[in-house]
């Protein structure tokens, strides 16, 4: 089984999240035993942030960890402990909202597809880009 990295080059449907993970260094992390769970952003997602935003980030390694890194969680949680939560401190150090009443939302994002499992840990495909609170695009 392919590790998280991996998982999500072979999906074909977030080239720009690993294009995005690679710049902001945050590969290895990704690669190493975790376990960890992603939240991932579609490349939708990232197509419907603000025209040059995306150009910004990728040209600021520091931002762009910070904001990536609000998109994983340690440990393996895939959807049936999402329904247990409401909420789930995240790498970064930020917490975020766990909402299934619904299907699932993390924050405002929609989970479209859950569950996508890697060998050291799990994807969940997400139709937004999640921001720390204190930051903006």
């Amino acid at each position: 089984m392919a590790d998280i990295v991996e998982t999500a080059v072979n999906a074909g449907t977030f080239n720009t999240l690993v294009k995005a993970v690679e710049a902001a260094d945050l590969v290895d992390i990704l690669k190493s035993p975790g376990p960890y769970t992603l939240f991932a952003p579609l490349d939708e997602a990232f197509a419907r942030m603000p025209e040059g935003a995306l150009d910004k980030l990728l040209e600021d390694s520091s931002r762009l960890k910070k904001i990536l890194t609000y998109h994983v969680l340690f440990g393996d949680v895939r959807s049936d402990n999402l329904l247990e939560l409401d909420e789930a401190p995240t790498v970064e150090g930020s917490v975020v909202v766990i909402d299934s009443s619904h299907g699932y939302k993390v924050n405002q994002a929609v989970v479209i597809t859950p569950d996508i499992l890697a060998e050291n840990g799990v994807i969940h495909a997400i139709d937004s880009v999640l921001m720390p609170a204190i930051m903006e695009y």
